[in-house]
């Protein structure tokens, strides 16, 4: 072995032996065998090709072994350790893998539901979930406090109600909670009876199989039977917050055993005045939930716009609420077919309703017809059924019960009314099968469009939207085909910003002309200030002298000041060319020469007329 292995091995030793003033150095050894070389190899596992090492320097010496050491324990390390990738890759795979934790289930055994569950989907003959049910279910049954944000139509319904209702059979199994008289542990607001019944229809489908007990709660209705329902066992209730509080203050239900809170149509609340009687229900709730054997209570909600504004709401109400959307947020139904019919001003409206309308009605589909306004709903029924077409209507003035009938008489295969002439109301929560909708009037924003299309091409159906447009509606119909032949989102766009973007980009237009032109203006007077600065050409080698400038120098200052020669002066040429040059450095300071000698100021000229020493003279 070399003098590296002996000086790796006896290093101890070495450094006391060099101390000494003498220092003999080691002979050449052989080359030792491999039984010795194996003895050694924990001490030099890493050592390199033997070389010759001057032990005379002891501090060479020390220096090669703490070099050694350190390589050994970097070697070690980087092997104990995986290697890192670059971050970017790491990024790129970790996005990867999200999208394959994000893909869609193809079937609902996947998400984890229950057999009892199951039994109810396939009863309801629904197989494949769609994607905000594969994103909402795995969600809610982690206990989480969750937003679903999807288009209309796509089975935000069941994407709350699966999985509350199998985790209700869980706390029952593990917590031993039964079911109670006026202690629901689950309760849905809904905005409008409409959708509360909606919901109710859904959750009494499902409780065949899953054995809960849900009631209906909303106004409209007398509070008699209600409050007999409520003084029986109940797993959940279903209805309006006004109906709900009512009874809360009536003493007819308890929050007491409320574990599940769920808000259908949130943006509708929080946008159209419900915001105090929500804040009204959670407090009693959050004070519960604040004490130490309280287990709290876990809130969904679900939305199928969500707006700016609202969602700053919901942050401040709801603090720590996770938002799960899906692609198609805010974005135009993929199965519809919009088409865009503009105006010019001359055509009567409701003869294009009429054109538009009977092809439709030709082939047996179910059209809705969107007003903006009572009157013009008014107008529309009555104008139908001059042309001999059966309507039945859905707006505010029509009673509560009247719009049941209504919508009973339009869902009817059988029936005789196919067209249903509506108002916004009935834009969201009415899970209606709608071949065709046609708007009438044009909606004021986005988020009334995407809600009024929502009514046709449900749960993958196929549907079309025609939209009359008016000359006044065309600015915010061409902003919004354009932004759906983009694919883009349509949260944010109203008549109001869309005028006020047209008039910026118009201002900026005309600011940018301007500058333009003030700019080819100050090149032409530059021009004309060189060329009339600039000394006259030579012409044949002969200089010609100007000497029509110096007599009028001289002569003007020969002449004593006075009113005739002020008014001789403003009269001559060379002060219509000093006009005609104003900002040019040359003939600035030839003027402020000439003013120098004749000891005058320059008189100014108004911007309606002439100088007070011209008014005086004349």
């Amino acid at each position: 072995a070399s003098r590296t292995i002996l000086s790796l091995s006896l290093s101890s030793s070495l450094f006391t032996f060099s101390r000494l003033p003498h220092v003999i150095p080691f002979p050449r050894l052989h080359k030792p065998s491999s039984r010795f070389y194996q003895a050694l190899r924990p001490l030099c596992a890493a050592a390199t090709a033997p070389t010759e090492t001057n032990i005379a320097d002891p501090d060479q010496l020390k220096h090669a072994i703490l070099l050694e050491r350190l390589r050994l324990r970097h070697l070690k390390e980087s092997a104990a350790k995986p290697q890192q990738r670059p971050s970017s890759v790491v990024g790129v795979e970790e996005e990867k893998n999200s999208k394959k934790k994000k893909k869609m289930a193809k079937n609902f055994e996947e998400l984890g539901l229950s057999e009892e569950v199951m039994g109810a989907l396939k009863e309801l003959n629904i197989e494949v979930p769609t994607e905000i049910q594969c994103i909402g279910i795995p969600a809610v049954m982690e206990r989480k406090s969750v937003v679903l944000g999807s288009h209309t139509g796509s089975g935000k319904t069941l994407a709350y109600l699966l999985p509350i209702v199998q985790l209700m059979r869980e706390d029952e199994a593990s917590l031993g909670k039964m079911t109670k008289p006026r202690r629901p542990r689950t309760v849905v607001l809904c905005p409008t009876r409409e959708l509360s019944e909606q919901v109710y229809r859904v959750a009494k489908s499902v409780s065949h199989h899953a054995r809960f007990r849900s009631i209906l709660v909303s106004g409209g209705s007398r509070i008699r039977p209600q409050e007999d329902s409520l003084n029986n066992a109940i797993d959940m209730v279903v209805g309006t917050p006004g109906r709900i509080l009512q009874h809360i203050e009536e003493g007819n239900m308890v929050y007491g055993d409320i574990a599940y809170l769920v808000l259908d149509e949130a943006d509708t609340m929080f946008d159209r005045g419900f915001g105090p009687d929500i804040r009204k229900f959670l407090a009693p709730l959050k004070q519960r939930a604040l004490k130490t054997n309280d287990q709290g209570f876990q809130t969904v909600l679900v939305t199928a716009t969500m707006t700016t504004a609202v969602q700053k709401l919901v942050d401040e109400e709801f603090e720590g609420i996770e938002h799960l959307r899906t692609s198609s947020l805010h974005k135009k139904i993929a199965n519809a077919r919009h088409d865009f019919v503009k105006l010019s001003g001359s055509e009567d409206k409701l003869e294009a309703l009429l054109q538009v309308l009977e092809p439709s009605l030709a082939k047996g589909s179910k059209v809705m017809v969107f007003c903006n306004t009572l009157n013009s709903s008014r107008a529309v029924d009555h104008y139908l059924s001059e042309n001999q077409i059966s309507t039945v209507n859905y707006h505010g003035e029509v009673p509560a019960e009247q719009r049941v009938e209504n919508l009973k008489k339009f869902k009817d295969e059988e029936g005789d009314c196919p067209t249903l002439v509506c108002s916004d109301l009935a834009a969201r929560g009415l899970d209606l099968d709608v071949d065709h909708v046609i708007m009438f009037d044009f909606p004021k924003n986005s988020i009334d469009y995407l809600h009024r299309t929502g009514r046709t091409a449900r749960m993958g159906a196929k549907g079309k939207v025609t939209s009359l447009i008016s000359r006044k509606d065309q600015m915010l119909a061409a902003r919004i085909e354009e932004a759906m032949r983009n694919n883009e989102g349509l949260e944010s766009l109203t008549n109001d910003n869309v005028r006020r973007d047209a008039a910026r980009t118009k201002i900026t237009q005309e600011k940018g002309r301007s500058v333009k032109q003030i700019r080819e203006v100050s090149k032409q007077r530059n021009t004309r200030d060189r060329a009339t600065s600039s000394p006259p050409a030579k012409s044949s080698g002969v200089r010609t002298p100007i000497r029509k400038s110096t007599s009028v120098r001289k002569s003007t200052s020969s002449s004593k000041p006075g009113r005739g020669s002020s008014s001789s002066e403003k009269s001559s040429k060379p002060k219509r060319k000093i006009l005609k040059t104003v900002g040019s450095r040359s003939i600035a300071a030839r003027g402020k020469k000439g003013s120098e000698r004749t000891g005058k100021k320059l008189s100014v000229v108004g911007f309606r007329g002439r100088s007070a020493a011209a008014r005086a003279s004349s």
